[in-house]
């Protein structure tokens, strides 16, 4: 009797690179287990855009579709829950959730996602994502020439309103304290006519999550219709770094062109291992390990 707890792969983490896995191992005749809490980061983010044949749609319809052709393989099953533990043996891993199951799979792959670490200003959260944003790639076409703000400081802030600059001319950089801005990077963005503000944030003003104001602590507010932002991020899920896998200096999953990580038979794809972090590279990254992990079984079962 086949143990249905017993998968060639588990995909910890749904969403757009474990669907794209799930589907080359699909096609593969792969058994398939997809773990997934249902908690995608860009679950407030309206519409999508820059993936070809998908842009402008939602990412919970793309998200859906996915799902849905996904699970048209038999091989391929959908779990909601979430990996609370997870052990390597000799010749499989064993996976156990929060509601208390337990596999067993011969590869792992987290797509797990990052954790974005919002500041403490009001109204951040609720603008993510909407009017605050982290990707012009992503966003700025549609507020392009638009009175644009970027909370940035140092050298990440120089680097980020010199791309944004790109999109509009009417930008100004909110540091929310005094810049760590060098005299030459201020006195370039100053020839560029970018304002440098460094009144601390108090809160946003908006409505529904589309910025109106930026009202700072000193009691004075400025207009923005849009705001770039790189908040710092962690891993989604920590249960890959108790297995061993090697973590950047970045806060990411080192893995290699294949997708591995340093440990034998895990893989990583989509944002907990890249830095550009757009529903397109999950899409590709996914699609790169699911081939990789179904030659390396074929390899192994090849004798």
């Amino acid at each position: 009797m086949i143990n249905s707890n017993k998968y060639d792969v588990i995909i910890i983490g749904g969403s757009y690179a474990g669907f794209s896995a799930a589907m080359a191992l699909g096609r593969s005749l792969r058994k398939v287990l997809i773990i997934d809490s249902g908690k995608p980061c860009n679950q407030q983010t309206p519409y999508s855009h820059n993936f070809i044949t998908h842009d402008g749609k939602k990412p919970s319809d793309i998200n859906t579709r996915a799902k849905k052709q996904v699970l048209k393989y038999p091989t391929v099953t959908f779990l909601e829950d979430k990996v609370s533990k997870a052990l390597k043996g000799e010749t499989n891993f064993e996976i156990k959730t929060e509601k208390g199951e337990t596999f067993t799979g011969r590869k792992l792959l987290f797509a797990t996602g990052l954790k974005d670490l919002f500041p403490q200003i009001n109204g951040f959260a609720e603008c993510w994502g909407i009017s605050v944003l982290h990707c012009p790639y992503c966003h700025g076409y549609e507020v392009k020439n638009e009175r644009t703000g970027i909370i940035a400081n140092g050298a990440i802030g120089f680097e980020f309103t010199k791309m944004i600059s790109n999109w509009t001319k009417d930008l100004s950089v909110f540091t929310n304290g005094e810049t760590s801005l060098t005299k030459e990077q201020n006195d370039i963005l100053e020839r560029n006519n970018i304002t440098i503000v460094e009144d601390q944030i108090d809160y946003f003003q908006h409505n529904d999550g589309k910025i109106i104001n930026i009202v700072f602590k000193n009691g004075t507010k400025t207009a923005i219709k849009a705001l770039y932002a790189k908040p710092p991020f962690e891993q989604h899920s920590y249960v890959l770094q108790e297995l061993g896998c090697e973590i950047t200096d970045q806060g990411l999953i080192k893995v290699d062109s294949f997708q591995k990580t340093t440990i034998n038979g895990i893989y990583a794809a989509g944002d907990n291992c890249t830095v550009g972090r757009s529903l397109a590279l999950a899409v590709s990254s996914g699609s790169v390990a699911g081939a990789i992990i179904n030659k390396e079984l074929i390899e192994e079962d090849f004798t």
